[in-house]
């Protein structure tokens, strides 16, 4: 543990706002995941979780739209499962959300369905991306910007990625009846402006609600203990945690990079549960971490807060943006991700 990188300690930037108050109104299914949650006991944070293990992708998923998903970073949310939500309407769903979109960004001016836009909207399903075959297929939205040149055979540029998913969400999946399609977790990469457009039409359409997913320190340190469990063929970056000062007239953030082998090491002396890491593992794993740091900087790191954690696995930060590297631990990564966004909605 005694290779490390001296900290960085830089101005905390202002964060850039974020679109949370365009959905409103509790939906009936809100209403009824209320009563559920009242006639069911607090659910406390589990003592204890398997590590991610690799390789748990379906045989039927396409390994190129993996690579799709992996090294881009997704903002977060939770969603309320889809009413009457059919994986055989796709193309018609493409129809209806282009209009919505151009007429959104042309107030007051009339649209038609199937007039030609200058943009293309793709509804696709993401095969073999869940946990198990309860889950809800996953699928992919994509906003495309047309070919201005006729002739050209060949899709526009990516404007706007969003896919839905549901990893292991058994819990969610007994509370619900079979009108509604339960993915849980939403997953957006572009333009805000046009992650509220296509927010409110699926909220107008399938009666759901979207909110922000942020990740608190606890989940983080979740998230660091779980992704340095993880056993990797090689290491492709650092350790990296980022705290928050605060201080006065502005916050401060101290980076603390740690050679990944010397994080595995850590965690392999206070890990004793085959298979699983405890909440008392994780706790020993972060108190070394701070412990170390004071010993070689003066710093008491449980003064200041944890705000974002990267791996060889994934990225995180505490407003609720990930970043996924691995395709060997994905599901692993988004399994836990759904279970904080079933939290949130229950």
């Amino acid at each position: 543990m005694d290779s490390y990188d001296a900290p960085q300690v830089t101005p905390r930037q202002s964060s850039s706002s974020r679109p949370e108050n365009y959905f409103i109104g509790a939906t009936p299914l809100q209403k009824r995941l209320e009563s559920v949650r009242k006639q069911t006991p607090f659910v406390l944070t589990p003592p204890r979780r398997k590590i991610p293990q690799c390789s748990q992708l379906q045989e039927d998923v396409d390994p190129q739209r993996v690579a799709f998903l992996l090294h881009k970073q997704w903002t977060l949310y939770s969603l309320t499962p889809l009413y009457k939500f059919s994986y055989t309407h796709l193309k018609e769903y493409s129809r209806l959300l282009s209009a919505f979109i151009v007429a959104e960004k042309q107030k007051g001016l009339a649209v038609e369905v199937g007039e030609d836009f200058n943009i293309k909207v793709i509804f696709s399903t993401l095969l073999g991306m869940k946990g198990t075959q309860k889950d809800s297929e996953a699928f992919l939205v994509q906003i495309l910007s047309k070919s201005q040149v006729p002739s050209e055979n060949r899709e526009g540029k990516v404007l706007w990625t969003g896919w839905f998913c549901c990893i292991f969400g058994d819990s969610l999946l007994e509370t619900v009846s079979e009108d509604f399609t339960c993915l849980p977790l939403f997953l957006a990469n572009g333009a805000e402006s046009n992650t509220a457009i296509i927010g409110t039409w699926f909220q107008k359409t399938f009666d759901c609600y979207f909110s922000p997913l942020a990740i608190n320190a606890f989940n983080l340190s979740w998230m660091a203990a779980m992704w340095t469990a993880c056993k990797m063929d090689h290491y492709m970056a650092a350790t990296e945690f980022l705290w928050s000062v605060p201080c006065s007239p502005q916050s401060l953030d101290i980076s603390y990079a740690i050679h990944p082998e010397d994080a595995k090491a850590l965690w392999d002396s206070v890990h004793k549960t085959p298979g699983e890491v405890t909440q008392e593992e994780v706790d020993l794993f972060m108190d070394c971490l701070y412990s170390h740091f004071h010993r070689h900087f003066k710093i008491h790191l449980s003064a200041t807060r944890l705000v974002r954690v990267s791996t060889s696995v994934a990225s995180a930060h505490t407003d609720g943006r990930i970043k996924i590297l691995c395709h060997k631990y994905l599901i692993g990564v988004l399994a836990y991700l759904t279970e904080l966004a079933i939290f949130q909605i229950e």
